[in-house]
């Protein structure tokens, strides 16, 4: 039903909006907004973008769950689209998209309507009711990493030539 209104709803209040709006203060200044919130619009959305890839960086540097930072990114991006697309209602929706309190209401609103039944990491699949099993560091110990290992012979040399790249 949303797709029905955002085909046919969008438009129409597209259409409207340009009438109201180029009957009040003319065709020439209707179009010089238009034109100016496209690159206005490009401008901050590049410095959103820009701030939204260092947050998801910095999240996946810390180790911590990028589900937030990834949304984040991804409602920039919408709305780049929306404020490239001529019209006074998606630009509105475009700026909105780009005001981060904004763009946390709507991944809080999103997260609540969501529920993840499973998830995978390192190629385990949990379900969402058990928990992940605690690792403290007294149970640090226990744990073994396998790993295959090569010996290499101290006396063996080199069958080609070093590489530029390794010359110091």
């Amino acid at each position: 039903m949303w797709l029905l209104f955002a085909f046919i709803g969008v438009p129409i209040i597209e259409i409207a909006l340009f009438i109201q709006v180029g009957g009040a203060i003319g065709t020439p200044l209707t179009l010089l907004i238009v034109v100016l919130t496209a690159i206005l619009g490009t401008y901050m959305v590049r410095q959103q973008g820009r701030l939204a890839i260092g947050n998801l960086q910095r999240s996946f540097s810390e180790l911590n769950d990028p589900t937030e930072p990834l949304a984040h990114g991804a409602m920039v991006l919408i709305s780049g689209v929306l404020l490239l697309t001529p019209g006074f209602f998606t630009d509105a929706l475009g700026f909105a998209l780009l005001v981060p309190a904004i763009r946390s209401a709507v991944f809080r609103y999103a997260k609540s309507r969501v529920k993840v039944q499973t998830f995978s990491m390192g190629g385990s699949s949990q379900g969402m009711g058990h928990a992940a099993p605690h690792h403290d560091a007294s149970s640090a110990a226990e744990d073994v990493i396998d790993g295959e290992f090569t010996e290499v012979d101290p006396n063996k040399r080199a069958t080609h030539q070093p590489s530029v790249w390794t010359k110091h």
